[in-house]
């Protein structure tokens, strides 16, 4: 196998989802880390791409792992890459972020390296690890937008 002399960037994959209650107000759905960085702080489930899959795999698979739910590679829309060099202090790791939005809530558990998983309101969001504050926002403009 070849190796570059040069150093390499990790990628990642994180997915936003939403889902709308009973009442039709808009939830989405986080994982409380359970390991360092941000250990026991909330964030988007996601996680590192394997060398031979997609981003939009990585991230379908990610959020199964996480949070059991399984949704389809070509339901999850792009929502941006975000390559701030210090957002991850393990490594230079740049993410691809995505957007799902389902019918409804559903039951969820956390697995992996989620301690649990959990729908939050979006008006009573919990502070976020890493950058996905920004990622959080940027997901709610495209969900807001007209072509949504």
């Amino acid at each position: 196998m070849y190796t570059y002399k040069y150093p390499h960037p990790a990628v990642t994959a994180d997915c936003a989802v939403f889902a709308p209650d009973e009442s039709g107000v808009l939830s989405v759905l986080l994982i409380e880390r359970k390991n360092d960085p941000c250990k026991g702080s909330w964030a988007l489930p996601g996680g590192f791409m394997n060398i031979d899959e997609t981003a939009e795999e990585a991230a379908v698979r990610e959020l199964y792992e996480e949070t059991s739910i399984h949704i389809d590679a070509k339901n999850v829309r792009q929502i941006g890459a975000y390559t701030t060099v210090d957002r991850d202090p393990r490594e230079r790791v740049i993410t691809i972020a995505f957007l799902a939005v389902l019918p409804a809530l559903c039951a969820v558990r956390g697995n992996d390296d989620a301690r649990q998983a959990r729908w939050f309101r979006l008006d009573h969001l919990p502070p976020l690890a890493f950058d996905h504050a920004q990622v959080m926002s940027d997901a709610l403009a495209i969900y807001n937008s007209p072509a949504q």
